[in-house]
């Protein structure tokens, strides 16, 4: 199957079932959503919206933020994966939005890729679920499930190859929801130890299961 027979089929599928896929952090501006991006890595949204009420009633915006200390925040977020390294950085990127950008969070990915904490992967969430832009994120799910489905080849070895891959077939009004569309099935479906590709309405065009679950069945 051709890759633009795949993207066709992928973004057919998920605009006539899922047309209005949202993040599942939990968030009311761009600076609570950088701030739930931010302690995200490597740590599940579930438990992040678990941490995130108090750490916004207690930090409201990047001043108040920005006059705390690396201590205070740590007792907030200290369920979180590596709340040590992640209060720094809470620290140092809201003093540098407070001190640089009039508290206001930046519409660029090389901008918001200045603040501590923040790398392209970050970045590309936020102007992509705040601002709309053409940006796509590429964590572990996106990574696995593109490459799965054979949007991109298994030589995309880094995030950004999948990025550029991903970005050269999606048309730009869609790319936004296609990063939550591949987030979301490789958290329910296509997950990393045996995906559950009974339960998959898109094994009609992945190269996974074409390569390895339905070979084994026409052996069997």
């Amino acid at each position: 199957m051709l890759k633009k027979d795949r993207f066709k089929f992928f973004l057919d599928y998920f605009t006539r079932n899922f047309p209005e896929p949202e993040t599942e952090l939990h968030y009311r501006n761009p600076y609570e959503l950088l701030v739930a991006v931010i302690l995200s890595a490597q740590c599940t949204d579930k438990r992040i919206n678990l941490v995130t009420p108090l750490l916004f009633e207690r930090f409201p915006d990047p001043q108040s933020l920005a006059a705390s200390n690396v201590e205070e925040v740590f007792t907030y977020i200290k369920s979180v994966s590596y709340p040590n390294n992640k209060s720094k950085h809470l620290i140092g990127m809201a003093r540098m939005l407070v001190e640089q950008f009039n508290s206001d969070i930046p519409a660029t990915v090389e901008e918001l890729q200045k603040l501590p904490g923040v790398g392209r992967k970050t970045a590309n969430v936020v102007v992509s679920v705040v601002y709309n832009q053409p940006a796509m994120a590429v964590d572990t799910h996106v990574f696995r499930v593109s490459r799965r489905l054979g949007l991109v080849p298994m030589t995309a070895s880094t995030p950004l190859a999948v990025e550029m891959g991903l970005l050269k077939y999606l048309p730009k009004f869609l790319v936004y929801k296609a990063h939550h569309w591949l987030i979301l099935h490789g958290r329910y479906i296509c997950i990393a130890r045996s995906p559950k590709c009974s339960e998959c309405p898109l094994t009609s065009f992945c190269k996974y299961f074409e390569d390895n679950v339905k070979t084994g069945l026409l052996q069997s």
